[in-house]
């Protein structure tokens, strides 16, 4: 594990189980800020807050190499992110399927539970919506067996990103 990407202070997966990237027989996660701004990020996509989201995807990819799964995995959510943010705000389905190929293509060998997100869930709703874009109308991303909301600590996480 890569030191700076340490975070004994981020807490563990919500529920019971133990995703990848959780270390049980340590109690902590390979990559602690990798699921800290996991949780912002998605707390802040379920908000409707898609370009903040995207922000703490994008700031925590640049702690990672070319080729490694946890660049994978950011990469095709920081593509989530903003393919969701162009079919919302700007009403471009075209620039949200480009987007979301590109996510898929990222997202195709990380494992279906990575940092405690749905994963399987994610790639089938990006692929439906290749043919239905309605099916994000209210659509949130699943993390933990939850779709859980952003608090004031997200909001706060994502602001001193700038």
């Amino acid at each position: 594990m890569d030191e700076h990407t340490r975070a004994p202070d981020v807490d563990p997966p919500s529920d019971s189980s133990a995703p990848t990237g959780w270390r049980p027989e340590l109690d902590r996660w390979e990559h602690g800020t990798l699921r800290r701004a996991t949780v912002h990020g998605v707390r802040l996509f379920n908000a409707g807050d898609y370009h903040a989201s995207h922000d703490c995807f994008e700031d925590e990819w640049y702690n990672y190499g070319r080729g490694t799964v946890e660049s994978q995995f950011l990469h095709g959510m920081v593509q989530v992110a903003a393919g969701v943010y162009k079919h919302v705000d700007f009403e471009d389905d075209d620039g949200m399927r480009s987007l979301f190929a590109t996510a898929l293509q990222y997202l195709h060998d990380v494992p279906n539970d990575f940092y405690g997100v749905d994963l399987l869930e994610v790639r089938t709703t990006l692929t439906n919506a290749q043919n239905d874009p309605s099916v994000l109308d209210g659509w949130k991303l699943p993390l933990d067996g939850r779709h859980p909301e952003a608090t004031e600590a997200d909001v706060t996480y994502a602001e001193g990103l700038e």
